[in-house]
């Protein structure tokens, strides 16, 4: 989606205090989790791509679902399963990563997830390190197109009342060509939209109380993540992204999908309270 400017949310620690603001105000922060609410596993990319027999260039999750029986995709997804539920009694928490969520928590902040892992490491995660924290909802893998396609971040500002209509058949067209979905493609558990039944897209795109036609509005929200994937789907949903920079990942923050970087995850709080500016970007 088409930005111009640099993104903006009023101060929180002016609308905790009752003051008006004209800029938008801030409705949710999406979360990525491997390198971003935990320390970066990039051990575990290599490991998998081993085990599937796949180069660095391929993605791991389109090589599965490309694969042409649903028995050899899921023993694909549980070799990578496999992986993960070994790397996950690893996981050390971000630094910072208490004191944002205990702000956020106060300021009464939507917390949500999406992200490219399924669901055990994430449940682990949030048990671990942030038992009694509220994340909802938590797009994981099942949830398909995973990112960078925006559609899970769309899907998270629906289910938290952010929508807008859509106009007319070429609006609808515009927003299925964002998404990446056509009509009947795409699948899901759980949270997810299905691929056989009456909900093709419903978790971004739907009928609303009336029967009218709405997408979720991300333009209220904040995606903080850790890679391409999480800052492009950012971008292509309309939201505004955080990158939690590291060795590995610098060069992204330069990016023209990246409106603001950070070292750690509790240099939001003061970001956020002084009020989010993102970066200018030609």
């Amino acid at each position: 989606m088409a930005q111009s400017g640099p993104r903006r949310f009023a101060p929180l620690k002016e609308a905790a205090t009752g003051q008006h603001h004209e800029l938008p105000k801030l409705q949710g922060v999406i979360f990525d989790v491997d390198g971003t609410l935990c320390q970066p596993q990039n051990h575990m990319f290599a490991e998998m791509r081993s085990v599937l027999g796949i180069p660095k260039s391929v993605d791991i999750l389109e090589h599965i679902y490309s694969l042409p029986t649903p028995s050899q995709q899921e023993a694909a997804m549980e070799s990578i399963r496999a992986i993960e539920r070994v790397s996950m009694a690893q996981q050390v928490a971000q630094p910072g990563l208490a004191d944002l969520m205990s702000y956020l928590d106060a300021r009464g902040l939507r917390k949500g997830i999406c992200t490219r892992n399924f669901e055990q490491p994430v449940t682990h995660l949030l048990t671990k390190f942030l038992a009694g924290s509220v994340f909802h909802p938590v797009v994981t893998r099942d949830f398909r197109p995973p990112k960078p396609d925006p559609a899970g971040l769309l899907f998270i500002a629906r289910s938290w009342g952010l929508t807008r209509r859509v106009r007319d058949e070429r609006d609808e067209r515009a927003v299925r060509d964002v998404i990446g979905r056509e009509e009947g493609s795409g699948s899901g558990s759980g949270s997810a939209p299905h691929d056989d039944d009456d909900e093709t897209m419903r978790g971004a795109l739907g009928p609303d109380a009336h029967g009218r036609e709405e997408v979720g509005d991300a333009s209220g929200l904040i995606m903080v993540g850790d890679s391409i994937d999480d800052m492009t789907a950012g971008r292509r949903a309309g939201a505004a992204t955080v990158l939690l920079v590291n060795d590995v990942n610098r060069h992204l923050a330069d990016h023209e999908h990246t409106d603001l970087v950070i070292e750690r995850l509790d240099e939001l709080v003061d970001v956020l309270d002084r009020g989010f500016v993102g970066r200018e970007i030609s």
